[in-house]
């Protein structure tokens, strides 16, 4: 039995002490806000989560699968809403498989309720790092009451967010680090129920509002209700749709970094969040931009003048671990931006590869586990980041390009024909176990012999032929 210190008790944290506490070890969690049992500790700044395929696989190891489910809400499709106010709906796969929606704030509280359950755990509430000791494992924690305590454990784990404190002490030695924000940044919108409590929108649907340089989107509540997230530009200024993409660290990366089919619009100049400022600016930029959301969310305008703004960042550092004593997981290794819906995900699949690895090397070994968690878990990380951000593009630009659109008619009738050997890109990140590292790879492969699918003559005209069916496969196996 270890003593373990896990600083951060969010998402990552809570499952991480479920795990560890099941193995035997015991575990002291150190959360710097307060308990969210008691307090909201996210309103105002919430984007509500997804858990798929990686996420399920890691509650169930857990052993807390059934406490989650039981407040999540499937979801199978995109709603797509245009500038008109036309539908339409696009399933997330061609067998009907679901991700899930879920609250952030209700998941923690679910977690730490499970987590207190076991008697090798003890939550700590409003406790702030103040230092970490690598080589002897210890934090020191101060409380709101200025309280310093001097903890002394065998493991530390940093889950601690993407502005971690452990990761500041982990960057004193010889380590690599890059911290970067994406030109958006979001505020919350509440999209109410019916008076009877009934939603206003399709429930089993991600709705996306998508306008090139604005996104807004919402995911559904138990109660009815939705949680909505308007993305715009932090500062006004011109704009080409591939700059930001390239920008976060996607063009560094061999082969196309999005469909090759899609025409990037002229540069030009459009709003942000420093120019939308007061409620007049509001309502004549939610009316030129999303009104059919405006009879959904009466106070849309209201919400968006009281609710606060927050930032997007992309983390990537090296190493994860500081030899047998610490390391970092979840956003504290690898923040990502929130588009592909995986943030909490791959913080799970973190958790359950660490798992994993204890049973291969042992409890006492953990030297071995830390130095393979890292080998293993920070490419994925580095994936998955470039592969939210191309997601981005993916439901902001492209979902309302023709070719685009056809391009998905053509990939549903791959996969319909040949499931074996044609899996799309966003199956295979959401509904499968496959590594983001190959994900991104397959994916960039699809790019590539779909440019040139979609540049056959008339594909417009036979795009569900054998013909396209047999170029496209051919390419596929000519590896």
């Amino acid at each position: 039995m270890k003593n373990i210190t896990i600083v951060g008790g969010g998402l990552v944290g809570s499952l991480l002490a479920i795990f560890l506490a099941k193995r035997g070890h015991k575990v002291n969690v150190y959360e710097r806000r307060a308990d969210p049992r008691s307090t909201d500790v996210y309103a105002g700044r919430s984007i509500n989560l997804v858990v798929s395929h990686r996420g399920w696989t890691a509650l169930r190891a857990a052993g807390v699968e059934k406490a989650v489910r039981e407040i999540v809400v499937p979801v199978y499709a995109r709603m797509m809403h245009d500038r008109q106010g036309n539908l339409n709906k696009v399933p997330y796969s061609i067998d009907n498989k679901a991700i899930f929606s879920v609250s952030r704030s209700e998941l923690n509280r679910r977690l730490l309720v499970e987590a207190e359950k076991l008697p090798n755990v003890t939550l700590h509430f409003d406790q702030r790092c103040m230092d970490v000791d690598l080589e002897n494992a210890t934090c020191t924690f101060e409380s709101v009451g200025g309280m310093v305590a001097e903890v002394k454990a065998d493991v530390v784990f940093g889950s601690d967010g993407a502005f971690s404190a452990v990761r500041s002490k982990m960057m004193m030695g010889r380590f690599s680090y890059s911290q970067e924000y994406i030109e958006h940044d979001y505020k919350e919108v509440a999209f109410p129920a019916n008076a009877d409590g009934t939603p206003k929108m399709d429930p089993q649907c991600l709705h996306i509002w998508p306008r090139q340089h604005y996104m807004m989107m919402g995911l559904a509540n138990q109660d009815g209700g939705f949680t909505g997230t308007l993305f715009m530009p932090h500062t006004a200024s011109a704009f080409t749709p591939q700059a930001s993409f390239r920008n976060a660290g996607a063009a560094k990366q061999k082969g196309p970094a999005y469909p090759e089919s899609h025409k990037s619009p002229t540069l030009t100049s459009y709003p942000g969040f420093d120019t939308v400022v007061t409620e007049e600016q509001a309502k004549k930029f939610f009316a030129e931009h999303f009104a059919d959301a405006m009879p959904i969310v009466p106070d849309l305008v209201d919400q968006y003048m009281r609710n606060p703004q927050s930032n997007l960042v992309i983390v990537r550092c090296d190493p994860w671990t500081y030899k047998d004593k610490v390391a970092l997981i979840g956003d504290a290794a690898h923040a990502i931006v929130p588009f592909y819906g995986e943030g909490m995900n791959s913080g799970y699949e973190d958790c359950k590869v660490l798992n994993d690895l204890l049973d291969q090397y042992g409890d006492d070994n953990w030297g071995e586990v830390l130095h393979q968690y890292g080998k293993q878990r920070k490419p994925n990380g580095d994936a998955i980041a470039d592969l939210s951000m191309r997601n981005f593009i993916e439901m902001r630009d492209l979902v309302a390009d023709p070719q685009f659109i056809l391009r998905k008619k053509i990939e549903g009738r791959l996969q319909a024909n040949h499931p074996d050997q044609w899996l799309p890109l966003y199956s295979q990140v959401k509904f499968t176990d496959t590594p983001y590292v190959d994900a991104l790879s397959e994916g960039r492969r699809h790019d590539a012999i779909m440019a040139r699918v979609l540049a056959m003559p008339d594909i417009e005209k036979k795009w569900d032929s054998a013909e396209v069916e047999k170029m496209a496969l051919g390419m596929l196996e000519s590896k």
